[in-house]
């Protein structure tokens, strides 16, 4: 029987990514699908910069970029076609030292996360592999799965198992989580076609059309690409409304069978969910496994990708031995505490979105459902900081920039899966930096505009680029610094393969 450090069970975006950060820590990793390939078909469309961010680690982002398109943000219309809310996406490298937002097409963004993980003699997939048995034997999860190229059943064993087994997850009927309602459950059409020639009249943007017979969703993604969401009434038969010929009736104001081939049509029941428990013992889930969402910003595959960059380094150092029983524990514990509320909040936005669309909104009504700045209705991206965790004060748990050193350099690139600390240069004075924790200063690089950003002299920031907290003094650095060194939380650098 083979032994691993983690099992991954589900091989989508959020499994393939965990599996390529947790190779690049050095552990050995399963991964168990029942399928035998990536869906061929488009699925999510958006990510945005801390999604990038995660591939640059996983050294995907350059090759990812010019597979994506320019997303310049999303425009809300009534019946009439009048503009009830605009939502622009800033242009150009952002503080992540990526583009705010991506549009994107799944299969080529699975390709590329399969291609490089064959690279990693660490990590093994197992395609056409069903699990359908998990016993969590208390120092070690033992799996039995049926191979079902052959029909044999097989078995493996691993420190913890994740389940990135999506919405109909066996690893959470495992946990017995229950699933926290927001209310929002509704039937959408959605429609991918491939253009036969230029259509510039669809514009770039991202449209919600805010009309209360039926409401709709255009998104332009790469290339020839074109995607529509369509709300399903409820006297509606989805194998009816998918047929090509209501399909085309039904896009008929923006495109016809001339311009357009369907490439894919599907009846999706959009649901907003959020697990109550996302761990049990040596069982985690990520993804949508613990949380679903309507489309309405976009969020679904970043959340998971999310997860997994919040997971990944607090598994490394447990099964690297980094940490003691206690320690391990509550790390493990942070990561719920931590993700849970943001999953959440994002959600709830996108169910307050979808409210004003599926109500053909006024004025009246966004000002009701979503902060707009007074005197506008332009919207402003959310970025909820993390739940309480790990961090210390009111600015822990905040997603720091990512500074470009003098040469140009991005700062992950040159201190990947560490501690760092980002400082002005005399509040390390008196300071022990340990060998493992990186250092960069505003002399050396752009994070003075980071540091003002987050309000601090000081921060140190763990290595999903959260921050631990922020310091003023060297004193508070030291304090700081005390919290990850020599304290069991962490006791070395993230070993690297």
């Amino acid at each position: 029987m083979e032994h691993y450090d983690v099992a991954i069970v589900g091989y989508g975006p959020a499994g393939a990514t965990l599996a390529h950060l947790l190779g690049e820590c050095g552990l050995r990793v399963l991964i168990l699908d029942r399928e035998g390939a990536h869906y061929h078909l488009p699925r999510a469309v958006h990510f945005d910069a801390e999604v990038m961010r995660t591939f640059q680690w996983i050294g995907i982002a350059n090759e990812m970029e010019p597979l994506t398109h320019t997303h310049p943000g999303m425009r809300f219309v009534d019946g009439q076609g009048a503009l009830l809310l605009d939502w622009p996406r800033p242009q150009g490298e952002g503080p992540q030292a990526w583009r705010a937002n991506y549009r994107f097409h799944q299969p080529d963004l699975e390709e590329l996360l399969r291609g490089h993980l064959t690279r990693r003699d660490n990590v093994t997939i197992r395609t056409r592999c069903e699990v359908f048995h998990i016993d969590d034997l208390g120092d070690v999860v033992e799996l039995r799965f049926e191979d079902m190229s052959c029909g044999k059943v097989e078995r493996a064993r691993a420190k913890y198992v994740v389940g990135c087994d999506g919405a109909r997850s066996l690893v959470r009927r495992y946990i017995e989580s229950g699933m926290r309602d927001l209310g929002f459950h509704e039937r959408w059409l959605v429609v991918d076609v491939i253009l036969k020639g230029d259509k510039p009249e669809l514009g770039d943007h991202s449209v919600q059309y805010c009309r209360s017979e039926r409401p709709a969703t255009y998104v332009r993604t790469p290339g020839a690409r074109r995607r529509w969401e369509i709300t399903v009434l409820p006297d509606e038969a989805s194998n009816e409304i998918a047929k090509p010929e209501r399909v085309w009736d039904l896009i008929s104001d923006w495109i016809s069978p001339e311009e357009a081939d369907l490439e894919r049509t599907a009846v999706y029941t959009f649901h907003s969910l959020v697990a109550e428990d996302w761990r049990k013992g040596r069982l985690i889930l990520a993804g949508d496994a613990c949380h679903q969402t309507p489309p309405f910003m976009g969020q679904g595959m970043c959340a998971g990708t999310r997860d997994v960059a919040n997971l990944y380094w607090k598994l490394a150092l447990i099964c690297q031995g980094a940490v003691d029983h206690a320690a391990a524990e509550t790390l493990l514990d942070s990561y719920e505490s931590e993700r849970k509320p943001n999953a959440a909040e994002y959600i709830e936005t996108a169910v307050r979105l979808g409210g004003l669309i599926n109500t053909a909104g006024t004025q009246e009504a966004l000002r009701a459902a979503l902060p707009l700045p007074t005197g506008g209705a332009r919207m402003q991206s959310i970025a909820p900081p993390i739940g309480p965790g790990l961090g210390v004060g009111d600015l822990a748990g905040r997603l720091f920039g990512q500074p470009r050193m003098a040469d140009g350099a991005r700062m992950d690139d040159l201190f990947p899966h560490q501690f760092v600390i980002v400082a002005e240069p005399d509040i390390l004075n008196g300071v022990d930096v340990p060998d493992a924790v990186g250092v960069v200063t505003t002399e050396t690089s752009n994070a003075a505009e980071h540091l003002e950003r987050l309000g601090a002299r000081a921060t140190v920031l763990r290595p999903d680029r959260h921050t631990l907290g922020a310091a003023e003094t060297p004193e508070q650095l030291a304090d700081l610094l005390m919290r990850i060194w020599p304290s069991p939380l962490c006791t070395q650098q993230l070993e690297t393969a």
